[in-house]
């Protein structure tokens, strides 16, 4: 039987991909530095980072398929290098230890907030396009980049690995407060909704998972499968999420440049005096100005994914909020902003 091995198996999506392939039979290992909400005596656990070259190793023994999710998501850390280290080298970390092992099938999840037009590629869609990691609008875009071009570069030499581009994943047991989950928390809290209203791509996370199982599956190798679901405005979101939660809101869009200005300012308070996260920050709102909807087409022809319609996710992530209330921290809440998007 397949041994498979998940890093980040523990975070949000990690945890639900984690349960579809269990359902399949497989066998599962996890990489993480934190243990899962609630563990399952027929997985198997390996605590360390990514950036542990020793522990890498380990978990990667006897392992035939390795999905690799494990990355820092968010805007914002006091340390902007901690971005590269995590998202970049624990990338070239993990991919170099699974060549040097041989593992039959390599996964390497990555996100939409990549693909978006920072800069022009003549004649190349925005969803076939890998562009200059220098182009990218801050330090967590950037990371990222760097880590799909190592990725593909290992593809073009002959490795066996596809790419899963989840866009924004809500849903259930999202234990973390992942960053679009605690985007509609935010907005929960507010009467008055100033925002951006900027093209949002929801997707339930169980259907990513099922994505990726099916990237690993029948994915060809060196190509890039986007996983979304439907793409709507911000502003008619917060509108179902008011008649969802029952709450009389007033969502406000607000102009673009304004909302950079005033991000950058928050994000400078938190870098040199808070060292509290910022509710918002430059990259996040250039992210969302950029946002275009990025076609799941390909991953329809040839996966077979199927995404279900975003309202009852929608619903059902609304719902869990409203009954965990006063359980979210301050400092949950203050992690992300309006613009924050999906690692």
């Amino acid at each position: 039987m397949t041994l498979v091995l998940v890093t980040g198996g523990s975070g949000f999506i990690g945890h639900h991909l984690v349960e579809a392939l269990r359902a399949r039979g497989q066998r599962v290992r996890v990489l993480d530095v934190r243990p899962p909400a609630a563990p399952c005596a027929d997985v198997d656990y390996v605590a360390g980072s990514v950036l542990d070259g020793d522990a890498v190793d380990r978990a990667l023994a006897g392992v035939d398929q390795v999905y690799h999710l494990a990355g820092l998501p968010g805007m914002w850390v006091a340390n902007k290098q901690d971005f590269h280290e995590v998202n970049c080298r624990g990338t070239e970390i993990v991919l170099t230890a699974a060549q040097l092992r041989g593992v039959s099938r390599f996964l390497h999840c990555s996100t939409e907030s990549i693909l978006f037009p920072y800069s022009q590629l003549a004649g190349i869609p925005a969803e076939e396009a890998l562009q200059p990691a220098d182009a990218m609008p801050g330090a967590y875009t950037r990371s990222k980049s760097l880590a799909e071009h190592c990725a593909a570069k290992a593809a073009a030499a002959g490795f066996p690995l596809v790419i899963g581009t989840p866009t924004m994943p809500i849903g259930p047991v999202d234990q973390n407060l992942t960053p679009p989950t605690a985007m509609l928390w935010y907005f929960l809290q507010k009467k008055v909704q100033p925002h951006i209203n900027f093209l949002v791509n929801l997707v339930d996370v169980r259907d990513v998972a099922m994505g990726l199982l099916l990237a690993m599956e029948r994915g060809r190798i060196g190509q890039r499968y986007i996983l979304g679901g439907d793409c709507v405005r911000l502003g008619q979101i917060l509108r179902m999420m008011s008649v969802i939660s029952g709450r009389k809101q007033y969502p406000i869009a607000v102009p673009g440049r304004l909302a950079e200005l005033s991000a950058i300012m928050l994000e400078y308070i938190s870098d040199h005096l808070t060292h509290r996260p910022p509710n918002g920050t430059g990259e996040g709102v250039r992210i969302a100005l950029a946002a275009s909807d990025l076609s799941i087409d390909k991953a329809r022809t040839e996966l077979g994914y199927a995404p279900r319609p975003v309202e009852p996710v929608l619903r059902e992530t609304i719902t869990h909020l409203l009954a965990r209330g006063g359980l979210q921290t301050q400092a949950g809440i203050e992690r992300h902003a309006l613009s924050s998007r999906a690692s």
